[in-house]
This record gives structure tokens, sequence and C-alpha cells, in this order.
């Protein structure tokens, strides 16, 4: 019994040694034929291969040059305008206008001529003449060159606008060739300083102490509320909405209605109560309280008291004279929505 398993042992070792040697033969035969197939094959050649790996890599863009067309008959050209006004045009390339990669820019078409229309009969006249002078223009006359671009957007509502009704020109705020400003492009550093310039009493108003609008600490500025280019929708060349009220709340959006309770005075216009610009009482009243109320409020639930120098200052001093005023029992002054809110005391 021993010895038949001492056969089998071996025969199955044997059978294992052979599996082995069979397998590294045929490798070895295997690995021989290809070899000599590649050796039969022709060598690619060595431009072939560099042609087509430089194929396969991205090309380098070609060097862009700028190629001056030729100026059509009239035109004299931007470069022959900065001969002579070389400041103008050193001044041109900074802003807006001057950039040439911007399609909708006079520099990407005829540059100085653009508005200034064909210059050539200007460089052969010995008088200098026969050229768009703005400063020589009439308002209309300028505003229709500016238009000729500036006719969308916040532009749209120019014709017909206070400012053209008043014969004011773009010119009249904003530089060309010589701003002052960060932007917009404005004659004055600031837009506040610009505005100012007509509007002297409403920007006074902003410097009030006591409450005022946040313009002279950077956070608003004149066209937050307004759009000088004029607005399609109210006399006031307000910015947002119809009217003055939907203009105050589209900020102040808790003093928005409808309410169930309403005060008139709130619905119709802010400005009735409140100054916009600045005032020298608290919360931008036009009036002190009480006698503010007492505009409307003059013989209803309280008696008609008249608020003078008894009242204020003498003897019998009024409690509603001192504190929030009125607004110490009549809170919801703005409208309110209870059930008995009816005198805006809840």
């Amino acid at each position: 019994m021993h010895r038949r398993l001492v056969m089998k042992r071996l025969l199955f070792a044997f059978a294992v040694c052979f599996c082995l040697v069979l397998g590294v033969s045929t490798r070895h035969s295997v690995d021989a034929q290809q070899s000599s197939t590649l050796s039969q094959r022709t060598p690619v050649p060595a431009a072939r291969v560099t042609t087509a790996a430089a194929a396969q890599q991205p090309a380098a863009p070609a060097p862009q040059v700028t190629v001056q067309a030729t100026p059509p008959a009239g035109y004299a050209g931007s470069d022959t305008c900065a001969l002579c006004h070389e400041g103008h045009a050193t001044n041109l390339g900074r802003t807006a206008h001057g950039q040439i990669q911007n399609p909708r820019s006079p520099a990407a078409a005829r540059g100085c001529e653009s508005c200034h229309g064909p210059g050539q009969a200007h460089v052969d006249d010995d008088a200098k003449g026969n050229i768009k002078r703005f400063g020589a223009l009439k308002p209309a006359e300028v505003n229709e060159t500016c238009l000729s671009c500036h006719n969308r957007g916040a532009h749209a509502a120019w014709e017909g606008s206070t400012h053209e009704a008043r014969n004011l020109s773009c010119t009249t705020c904003h530089s060309v060739h010589s701003p002052a400003s960060a932007k917009s492009q404005l004659a004055k550093a600031t837009e506040t300083a610009t505005c100012a310039t007509c509007h002297r009493l409403q920007v006074t108003k902003t410097e009030r102490a006591v409450a005022h609008m946040p313009v002279r600490e950077g956070k608003m500025s004149c066209s937050s509320c307004h759009n000088p280019h004029g607005s399609i929708s109210n006399v006031k060349n307000l910015k947002t909405g119809s009217s003055v009220a939907e203009l105050c709340t589209s900020c102040h959006t808790e003093m928005r209605g409808p309410t169930l309770f309403e005060h008139a005075p709130v619905r119709e216009n802010c400005a009735t109560c409140h100054d916009p610009h600045g005032s020298s009482n608290d919360r931008m009243l036009v009036v002190r309280m009480p006698m503010l109320c007492q505009r409307c409020h003059i013989a209803s639930k309280h008696p008609a008291t008249l608020y003078d120098t008894d009242q204020i200052t003498g003897t019998g001093k009024s409690n509603r004279m001192f504190g929030r005023s009125c607004v110490n029992c009549h809170q919801m002054v703005h409208g309110s929505n209870h059930p008995s809110g009816q005198f805006y005391m809840r």
C-alpha cells in the first residue's frame, strides 16, 4: 500500500515538471516569432515621427498685426489728429471712448472723427475751421452727436426729459477728454459735486447733521433715486416706480402696504411728512411733531389745541411736545393690520 502511494506521488511530480518545461519552451518560441516579424518591418523615418508629434501639439497663435485701414475720402485718421492734439489723444485712450477692442467705442470706428466729423478739410484749412467743435455747438447739436451711440438703457428717456427742456447738453455734466471722476466721465470729481452745480439746495440738505441721506458717507448718491437722463414714467426723474411712494418702498419695504387701516399720506406721498434729501428734524420730518400732525388733524378726536408759545415754553407745557409726541400712542402711523388699529395705536 505504501509502495503504491509513493508511485502516485512520483507520477504527479513528473507531470508537473513536464508541463513547466513545455510552457517555457512555447514562450520562447512565441517571443522569437514576434522578434522576427518586427525586424522584417520597414522602420519609420525620424522626420515623419517628429512631424506627427508636432501635428498633435496645438498650433501657436499667429501674431496679431494691427493694420491701419486707409481712411475714406474726407477723413484724415486719428493718427493725423494726434499730431496736433496729442494731449487729447492721450487722455482719450484712457477712457471708455478710446478702447479699440470695444466694437461700440468711437476708437473702433473712425476714432476722433466719429464724433468730430470728417477732418481732412480741417487739416487742409489754414484757419483750422471745417470741424465740429463741441464748445461752439448748440446743446441740441451736442446731444444729437452723443445720442447717436448713447440712446439705450438709462439714456433712452433723454429726449423730452427735464434736463433737456432746460437746454442742458451732455457736456454740461460729462467730459470726454478730461474726466475728473473715476467713473461716468464726469466733469467734477464726484457725482454729488456735479449735481450741486445746479441743485445746491438739495445737496445742502444732505449735509445737515441731524437727519440726512447717507450721501456724504458714500452709501448713496443722487443717482440712487434719480435718473439724470430722464424717466418715462414720472416727471421727477425717479429711477424706480412712477411715484415717490413706490421709490421709497423699494428700499423701505417694511412701510409698503396694503394694510388693513391705511394712512392716506403714506399711500399718496412719503414726502408729505419726510424730506427725502435731509432735514433738521428727527427722522427727516419736514416739520417737528406735533405741528406736523396738526397740518391735517386740526379738530379730530383730540381738542384743537394750538401748540404755540404757551404750550412749548410757557407754564402750560404740553406733554405732546416731548419724546415722540403723537407717536407715543399712535405708533403704527404708517398703517395698521390690527383689527382694532383704526387709530394706529396697535
